[in-house]
This record gives C-alpha cells, sequence and structure tokens, in this order.
C-alpha cells in the first residue's frame, strides 16, 4: 500500500506533457494488437484496407499529439484531426480513431484563446471530409454525417463543461482565500488591539500619575517601576503574538487563559484603578476558546476602567458554570468617568484629578465591538452600556463549546 502511494505520488510529480504521452504511446501500441483490427472509429463505412507504411503515419498523426493536449490543446486537435481524416479516407479503421474525442474533450477544455474561430474551421473542414468519403463510394447517407458530427459537439461540449467547472472552482478558491485573509486581518487586528491597547493605557495612567508624585520619591519610584514592568509585559506579549503570526514557529505558543485574570487584574491595580476580583465556581480543565474570550472580555473592559473611569471602583466578576461563563465588569461611576462609546467627560462633582488626563486617549469602538464579535461567533451573549447611577457595565455570557 504504501509503494502504490509512493508510485502514484512519482506520477503526478512528472511534468503533463509526460503522463500524456505514456497515454498517447499506451494507444498507439493497442492500434497494432491483432484483436483490435478494425474495431475502430468508422465514418462513411468504407470497406477496411489492411495496415500498410502510410498507416503508421496515420497513427502517428493521431497519438502523438495527445501528449500536447493540454498544453497546446489547438496544434492536437488539428493534427489529430488530420489524422483522423487519412484514418477514414484509407479505411484503416484503426483503434487509435478514438483520439479525436478525446482531443475535442481536451480541447473544450484548455483552449483559451480563439475558442470559437477552431471550432468554425474545423466544423468546416467536416462538410469536404464527407464529401470525399461519399465520391469514395460510402453509404453513409446525411443522417449518419450529421449524426457523427452531433457527437463531436458533445465532445466539444463536455470539454467546455469541464473548463467551465474548473473555472467555478478556482473563483470558489480565490474567494475563500480573500475570505480566510480577511479574516485574519481583523483577527490580527483585534489581537493587536487588545494587546497594545490595555499596557499602553496603563502606561499613560501610571506616567500621568508619576508627575503627581515628585514629592514622594519612594512612591514615584514605584510608579515608574510600574511603568517599566508594564512595557516589559508589552514586548513580551507582543512577541508572542508575533509567534501566533509566524508560520514556521516551532515553540509551543499559547493563548491567554483565565488563570492569568489574577495577574491582569493586579497589574491594573498598579495602574491606580481600585478592582475587586471575585470568582465564583471551579474553571473546567480545558475550555477552549471560552477561557481566551473570557480573558480578552476582563482585559478589555479593565482597559475601559483605565481609560474612562481611572480611579473609580471596579468589580470583576467571573462565574465558572457546568456549560458556561460569565464575566460582570463595572465601574460605581465615581471620580472621572466616560462612556466608552461617546467618548470622555470630567465627573462634576470631583472635578479634573489625574484619571480625567486618561479620558484623552480616547477610543475607536473597536474593542467593545471586537468582544461582541468574539462572544458572538461562540453562541454567547454580550452587552455593555452606562449605568443609572453612572458608571459602565460589561456582561457577557459565555460557552464552554461553539455551537454545532
Amino acid at each position: 500500500m504504501i509503494e502504490l502511494r509512493r508510485i502514484t505520488d512519482l506520477w503526478r510529480r512528472l511534468d503533463v506533457t509526460i503522463r500524456d504521452l505514456s497515454f498517447a504511446l499506451l494507444l498507439a501500441v493497442a492500434a497494432f494488437l491483432p484483436a483490435l483490427h478494425d474495431h475502430g472509429t468508422q465514418l462513411g463505412d468504407l470497406p477496411a484496407r489492411p495496415f500498410d507504411a502510410l498507416t503508421i503515419v496515420v497513427i502517428a498523426l493521431e497519438c502523438l499529439p495527445l501528449a500536447v493536449r493540454r498544453r497546446w490543446p489547438a496544434v492536437c486537435l488539428i493534427l489529430v484531426s488530420l489524422g483522423f481524416a487519412l484514418d477514414q479516407l484509407r479505411a484503416y479503421h484503426t483503434v487509435t480513431g478514438t483520439a479525436l474525442a478525446i482531443a475535442l474533450v481536451s480541447a473544450g477544455a484548455y483552449l483559451e484563446r480563439h475558442r470559437r474561430l477552431t471550432a468554425i474551421l474545423l466544423s468546416a473542414a467536416y462538410l469536404p471530409l464527407a464529401l470525399a468519403l461519399d465520391r469514395l463510394g460510402s453509404p453513409e447517407g446525411p443522417e449518419g454525417y450529421v449524426t457523427f458530427y452531433l457527437l463531436l459537439v458533445v465532445g466539444w461540449g463536455i470539454g467546455s463543461w469541464l473548463r467551465s467547472t474548473r473555472a467555478a472552482e478556482a473563483e470558489r478558491r480565490r474567494h475563500v482565500a480573500e475570505t480566510t485573509r480577511a479574516a485574519e486581518r481583523i483577527r490580527i487586528a483585534r489581537e493587536l488591539h487588545d494587546v497594545v491597547t490595555h499596557h499602553v493605557t496603563a502606561m499613560v495612567v501610571q506616567a500621568e500619575a508619576a508627575r503627581y508624585l515628585t514629592a514622594a520619591p519612594d512612591r514615584l519610584d514605584a510608579s515608574l517601576s510600574a511603568v517599566t514592568d508594564t512595557g516589559r509585559r508589552a514586548i513580551a506579549d507582543l512577541r508572542h503574538l508575533l509567534d501566533l503570526l509566524t508560520p514556521d514557529h516551532d515553540a509551543d505558543v499559547r493563548l491567554a487563559s483565565v488563570g492569568e485574570l489574577q495577574a491582569l487584574v493586579e497589574q491594573t491595580r498598579r495602574a491606580g484603578q481600585p478592582v475587586e476580583f471575585i470568582e465564583e465556581g471551579t474553571p473546567a480543565r480545558s475550555t477552549g476558546s471560552a477561557e481566551f474570550v473570557t480573558y480578552r472580555v476582563v482585559q478589555e473592559s479593565l482597559t475601559n476602567a483605565l481609560k474612562y473611569a481611572h480611579g473609580s471602583r471596579t468589580v470583576v466578576r467571573v462565574r465558572f458554570g457546568e456549560k458556561e461563563i460569565t464575566v460582570e465588569v463595572g465601574t460605581d461611576g465615581s471620580g472621572s468617568h466616560t462612556d466608552p462609546r461617546n467618548g470622555p467627560h470630567t465627573d462634576p462633582r470631583n472635578g479634573p484629578h489625574i484619571g480625567s488626563h486618561a479620558g484623552s486617549l480616547g477610543g475607536s469602538g473597536r474593542g467593545l465591538a471586537g468582544l461582541r464579535e468574539r462572544v458572538d461567533a461562540l453562541g454567547g451573549d454580550f452587552s455593555a452600556g452606562g449605568q443609572s447611577g453612572g458608571g459602565f457595565h460589561v456582561r457577557a455570557r459565555i460557552p464552554m463549546e461553539s455551537p454545532s
């Protein structure tokens, strides 16, 4: 079985001309088998003639051009048609007459230019052949010649159908490739947004806070250290993302998981955001994409809290059920806050403070839209909006298995 597969692979690697030449030679050899004598295509029903020296030329004209039937289909069809005409006029009736049907189908399938002209010229050449056979005493009536011509048209039509089918398949593959590339670009944009926005937002907030700590060296040093650590995490995450995008990467690339939520919350706290993290239930051993989407929902929600509600109390609640994960992230509206959908504004009760500068980062709206698409892809529910008492609330229900 392995040996047969190896031979098949070797055959497929051969040039198409060599493969077609093998078939052409096999057909030529078959013409000389005694059992196949006088069993070829007969147009005109002239009495069969024994093979002579000219027979070799006729067989060569009918068979050898098949080697280029896919590379030069017009040349193949013209030469095979000439050989077929000689075969019928000389009444050899060789089995190689079947090469005409093969050449017709191949021309219909592979001829790209001058298709209509080729069909018209060959049709015009058919009439003199029929007249010549009639003059040689052929008993074939007009209906016989018409029937044979229609069979030739069917052969050409089959080739044209194969050509259109092949073109449709190529178009389908091109469309699939374009769709795949577009989806990949969207995925890359989401990953870059999630990774870069969170870390850069934290760094901007931390650096902004450091401006107000010049009189407290210890706190200033801690704030700058937090900026450095966040920058290093950003570089590490970006490298990991680039690893995911490299086809020949051999390392075991991994996706973010719910086990890293505590570290994510701690990083946000170091950026000056008071975050309460509540985890209910026990995470399943393997939740597939749901685990990654859960992490992204929390990450993007905390990024928005830093940008639009810096200093506000933020609650992150992650509940692990048997079949789904529920994520809720909300801010209480104290301090500087902004609805991520509308842009920044300052809490009139407290006035501007360090957190209000985070709102100047603005937002493109891609984050929440990306989260909604991620959750919807798994068959879950996603909602995000402002709360009546101020602040912002995000809720996601993420199934652990994709819908069938």
